[in-house]
C-alpha cells in the first residue's frame, strides 16, 4: 500500500485533468487501480488533512494515464474494467466497451414486461462483454437466458463477468454466429435483445482512433450499409421467437427508418423506435404476430 494525503491527491487530479482526459476517466482508473472509489474521493475534499491508502504508487497511477492520452487507448482497457449501469465487468481488445446508451435496452424490456410474472426464454446475440444478457438475468432471476458469441475470446471474456457477477444458473453460453447456435430452437424464445455492428464500413474507416485501433472491428462493422447484420437478425428471428415474442436491436443514429421497414417486411408489429437519452432513435423493437 502507498500513502498519499488527501491534499496532494486532489492537486494531482487537477494537474492530470489539464494535461487531458476526462473526469470519469479519471475516476474509473483511481478505482480499478488505486482503490480509491469516486464516493470516497469527493468525502476528502470535506477534510483534506486525511491520509489516503493507494494500492498503486501515485506515479505508477500518473504513467498509465498519460499512457492513456497520449496514446488514446481507452482507459477501460488500460485498467482491464468498466462500470455499465451498476455492474462492474471485465474488458480487453477482444470484447466493444459497453456504451452508457446501451444501458437503456435493459429498462426497455423491463419496461415490456413489468406485469408478466411468468418464466421466459430470451436471448442475446452477439453477447460480447455478456453484459446485456448478465444485467437481464439479474433482473430477473425466473427467466431463462441464452447468450451467443462467435468469437471464442470474447465469448470467454462473457462467461468470466457472468461468473463473477451471478451465481445463478439461469444463463448459458454458446459459440456461434448469429442463429446458427439455436438448430433445433425454433419456437423458443419470448425475446431476443441484439446490440449488432451496424456502422458502415465508410463510416467505420473514419472513426477515431481510440475506437479503431483498440475495439475489435468484429463487433463494430456493419458491412457497407451497416445493415447486414440487422437484416440476418431480423430475418432469422421469425423461426426462434414464440409467438407475441419481442425482438429488440440497438442501431445506427441515423438507421432508425430503415430498420423499422425491416421488421415490418419480415411481418412484425406493434413496431417502434425508441430514442436514447440524446434524443436519438437508437432502437428498434417489434413483436412478431
Amino acid at each position: 500500500m502507498y500513502t498519499v494525503s488527501a491534499k496532494e491527491i486532489l492537486e494531482w487530479k487537477t494537474k492530470q485533468l489539464n494535461y487531458g482526459g476526462e473526469e470519469e476517466a479519471l475516476f474509473l482508473l483511481l478505482d480499478t487501480v488505486a482503490g480509491l472509489s469516486k464516493k470516497d474521493f469527493n468525502r476528502y475534499k470535506i477534510n483534506s488533512d486525511q491520509t489516503i491508502c493507494l494500492k498503486k504508487s501515485v506515479d505508477d497511477i500518473t504513467r498509465l494515464w498519460v499512457e492513456h492520452i497520449d496514446t488514446s487507448r481507452p482507459i477501460q482497457q488500460i485498467c482491464g474494467s468498466a462500470f455499465w449501469r451498476d455492474l462492474k465487468i471485465r474488458v480487453t481488445t477482444d470484447v466493444l466497451i459497453p456504451r452508457p446508451e446501451t444501458e437503456l435496452i435493459v429498462d426497455i424490456v423491463n419496461d415490456l414486461f413489468r406485469f408478466s410474472e411468468k418464466e421466459l426464454d430470451f436471448v442475446d446475440l452477439g453477447t460480447g462483454s455478456g453484459i446485456i444478457a448478465i444485467s437481464l438475468a439479474l433482473c430477473n432471476p425466473t427467466w431463462r437466458g441464452f447468450a451467443t458469441e462467435v468469437d471464442e475470446k470474447a465469448l470467454e471474456i462473457a462467461k468470466y463477468n457472468c461468473m463473477k457477477l451471478h451465481k445463478s444458473s439461469n444463463l448459458k453460453f454458446s459459440l456461434g454466429d448469429w442463429w446458427r447456435a439455436f438448430e433445433g430452437f425454433s419456437g423458443k424464445f419470448d425475446l431476443v435483445v441484439s446490440n449488432p455492428p451496424y456502422i458502415p464500413s465508410k463510416v467505420y474507416e473514419n472513426l477515431s482512433s481510440e475506437i479503431k485501433n483498440y475495439e475489435p472491428m468484429l463487433a463494430l462493422n456493419g458491412g457497407s450499409d451497416g445493415l447486414k447484420h440487422i437484416k440476418n437478425i431480423i430475418s432469422g428471428s421469425p423461426r426462434f421467437l414464440k409467438n407475441k415474442g419481442w425482438l429488440i436491436l440497438e442501431n445506427h443514429f441515423d438507421q432508425a427508418e430503415d430498420v423499422k421497414n425491416i421488421f415490418i417486411r419480415n411481418g412484425f408489429h406493434s413496431v417502434k423506435v425508441i430514442n436514447d437519452l440524446a434524443g436519438i432513435g437508437r432502437f428498434t423493437i417489434g413483436r412478431y404476430k
